[in-house]
C-alpha cells in the first residue's frame, strides 16, 4: 500500500496542511494481536488514528458516507493540481522525467454515475515517430465514431519501441491519467475500459493483467500476449480480436491458444470472462470498429481454424469493440480474487489489487482470496509466496464492527477483531484515488 499523504505526489503545497490527518503504513507495523499458526502469522495491527462507529455516527454518517467524505478531501487537492499545472490544457503528464501525451474528446452526456472512460492505444510499436505520431493521430478517431456518450482518450505511446504501451513508466502514467479523469471529467471508475490495435493490442495484453483492478473490461485486436500470464484476470472481461491470416508473429494463433488458457481456466476456477473473434478471410485489418454495427463473418472454431484451415466453421457477430466495453461494469470488490505476484507493474505508486495490498519485494507466488460476507470468513491459499501481504476491508463487504475468521492455507487461525483506522482510510483512499478502494480494516499476513 502506498504511504503518501492525502496529496498528489507532485502537490507539496498540501503537504502541511494536511499532515496532521496523514500518517505512515509501514509493513513492519506492531503486531498486538498475533494468531500464530505453524508457517504464518496473522494479525489485524493497532490503529493509527481509531475510528468507532460512534464516531462516525455522531457526526451524521454510516460507513458509506464517511468513506465517500475522505474521498472527496483526497480528491480536492487532485484537482487543485491538475487545474493549476494546465494538464489537460498541455494534455500531457509526466513520471520520473517520461511524458505520455494524450487527446481527450467528451462525447454525449453522462449516465447517473458519470461518463465512461475509453483508453485507446494505437498502433506502430517499433517503428519510427513519424508512424507512431500517425498511427496516434488515427486512433484519436479510430474508435470514437462508435461512442455514444463518454470520454474518449487516445494516449501517445512514451517511446518508439515495440512495447510502446507499456514501458516501465507507462503503468503509473496510466493511473495519473485515470485518477485525473475520474478527479475532473466526472467519469465514473466503474466504467473505465481499455482498448487497442495492434501495437495498442499488445498493449491490452500487457496492461490489463498488471492493473486489472483499474478496468471494467478490455479489448484487445490485432496484438500479441508475448507471454503474459493471464492469472490475474479472472475477473476482468477480455475481448479478443485478430485476422484469420494475420500469421505474423503468429498473432492469429497466438491469440487463439490465449483464448483457449482462458477456456482452461475459467474450467478450473470459474470466472475469466472472454470472447474470442477470429474474422475470417482477414489479415492484419479488420472490422472490430464498424459505426454501423454490420453483422462481421467470424471463425465458430477459432483454434481449430487456425490450426486446420479446412476444418473452419463460419459463424457472424457484432465485433464492435465499444459494444463488447459498454456492456460491462466493474465490480471493485470481487468475492475471489487471483493474484500471481510475478506479474506486477514496475514503477507504480500503488502495491494493491483489488482488496488485497503486498509490497514491492513480495514478487512471487500465487494468491487465492475470497470473502464471505455470510459467515465473516476470508479464506485464502497462498502458493509459494515470498513475501508479506495484507487484507483490506471495508463494510461493503463484511461487518467490520464483528470479528473476522481467517482461513489461512486451510488453517483457521482464529477470530480477528478489526482495529478501525482513520489514518488507514485516508492512506487507501488516495492510494488509487478511487472512492471504491477506500478501507477501514487489514489483516496483515506472513507466510513463512
Amino acid at each position: 500500500m502506498s504511504s503518501r499523504a492525502c496529496f498528489s505526489p507532485r502537490l507539496p503545497l498540501f503537504i502541511l496542511c494536511l499532515a496532521i490527518f496523514c500518517g505512515v503504513f509501514f509493513w513492519a507495523a506492531e503486531m498486538p494481536g498475533r494468531a500464530a499458526a505453524a508457517s504464518f502469522e496473522v494479525w489485524a495491527p493497532k490503529a493509527d488514528i481509531p475510528l468507532t462507529p460512534e464516531q462516525v455516527a455522531k457526526a451524521g454518517w454510516n460507513f458509506a458516507k464517511y468513506r465517500r467524505s475522505v474521498y472527496d478531501m483526497c480528491k480536492g487537492p487532485h484537482i487543485q493540481f491538475v487545474e493549476e499545472s494546465g494538464i489537460l490544457e498541455k494534455q500531457s503528464i509526466e513520471h520520473e522525467g517520461v511524458t505520455m501525451h494524450f487527446r481527450m474528446f467528451k462525447i454525449g452526456e453522462p449516465g447517473p454515475d458519470g461518463y465512461p472512460l475509453f483508453i485507446a492505444l494505437h498502433g506502430g510499436g517499433g517503428g519510427s515517430k513519424a508512424i507512431n505520431d500517425q498511427q496516434w493521430g488515427h486512433m484519436q478517431s479510430y474508435y470514437r465514431d462508435s461512442v455514444a456518450d463518454g470520454v474518449y482518450v487516445a494516449v501517445r505511446g512514451v517511446r518508439d519501441t515495440w512495447d510502446t504501451h507499456f514501458n516501465p513508466e507507462s503503468y503509473a502514467l496510466y493511473d495519473q491519467l485515470i485518477e485525473i479523469m475520474t478527479a475532473t471529467q466526472k467519469v465514473d471508475p466503474n466504467r473505465v475500459y481499455l482498448l487497442g490495435f495492434s501495437a495498442g493490442g499488445d498493449g491490452v495484453y500487457g496492461i490489463a493483467p498488471r492493473m486489472p483492478d483499474r478496468f471494467a473490461a478490455v479489448a484487445m485486436s490485432a496484438g500479441h500476449p508475448n507471454g503474459v500470464n493471464p492469472t490475474n484476470l479472472h475477473n476482468l472481461p477480455i475481448l479478443l480480436q485478430c485476422g484469420q491470416y494475420d500469421g505474423a508473429y503468429k498473432r492469429n494463433l497466438e491469440t487463439a491458444l490465449f483464448s483457449r488458457r482462458l477456456d482452461e481456466l475459467h474450467g478450473q476456477r470459474g470466472g475469466y470472462p472472454h470472447e474470442v473473434y477470429i474474422h475470417m478471410g482477414a489479415g492484419h485489418n479488420f472490422h472490430d470498429n464498424d459505426p454501423s454495427r454490420a453483422p462481421q463473418p467470424i471463425a465458430a472454431n477459432p483454434l481449430e481454424c487456425i490450426q486446420n484451415k479446412a476444418g473452419c466453421l463460419e459463424d457472424e457477430a457484432n465485433t464492435n469493440s465499444i459494444d463488447f466495453l459498454v456492456a460491462r461494469v466493474r465490480n471493485p470488490l470481487p468475492q475471489t480474487l487471483y493474484w500471481d505476484l510475478s506479474t506486477r507493474a514496475p514503477m507504480r505508486m500503488h502495491s494493491s489489487f483489488y482488496w488485497l495490498s503486498a509490497p514491492e519485494t513480495t514478487n512471487q507466488g500465487t494468491i487465492k482470496a475470497s470473502y464471505n460476507s455470510e459467515n465473516q470468513q476470508i479464506t485464502i491459499d497462498a502458493e509459494n509466496v515470498n513475501g508479506p501481504f495484507s487484507v483490506l476491508l471495508n463494510d461493503d463487504m463484511l461487518d467490520i464492527t464483528q470479528p473476522v475468521t481467517v482461513v489461512l492455507n486451510g488453517r483457521d487461525t482464529g477470530p480477528h477483531t478489526l482495529n478501525l483506522d482513520e489514518n488507514l482510510a485516508i492512506n487507501t483512499a488516495i492510494d488509487r484515488l478511487d472512492p471504491n478502494f477506500v478501507f477501514l480494516g487489514i489483516i496483515n499476513i506472513v507466510v513463512k
